[in-house]
């Protein structure tokens, strides 16, 4: 497992933005394949995004395709999450998550999960 930590989430008005970051220990970070989810009370944790171990590939959820960006900085052990043109629907808690391999959008694939930071958009 690598530990992850996300920060960057707060509240902020429909139509803005704000750009969660996560923070990975260890070594291999460029081993891993990562991730972002969400979860709203009641619900299944939803994917987001995903990126490769590389950074060349990105996959997203279509509810969130053109609005979000991942991307990753391998020399600071670093994935973020850039979110523009918020909705209340995007409300969640979102998470970091860490795969050693492929990216993928399922979350039962990836190995080690952060503690999430809580992202609130007014209506």
């Amino acid at each position: 497992q690598v530990r992850l930590v996300e920060s960057g989430g707060g509240l902020v008005q429909h139509g803005g933005s704000l750009r969660l970051s996560c923070a990975a220990s260890g070594r291999t970070f460029d081993s891993y394949a990562m991730g972002w989810f969400r979860q709203t009370p009641g619900e299944n944790r939803e994917f987001v995004a995903t990126i490769s171990r590389s950074g060349r590939s990105t996959y997203y959820a279509d509810s969130v395709k053109g609005r979000f960006t991942i991307s990753r900085d391998n020399a600071k052990n670093t994935v973020y999450l850039q979110m523009n043109s918020l909705k209340p629907e995007d409300t969640a808690v979102y998470y970091c998550a860490a795969r050693s391999g492929a990216a993928t959008m399922r979350p039962g694939d990836f190995d080690s999960w952060g503690q999430g930071t809580q992202v609130t958009v007014s209506s």
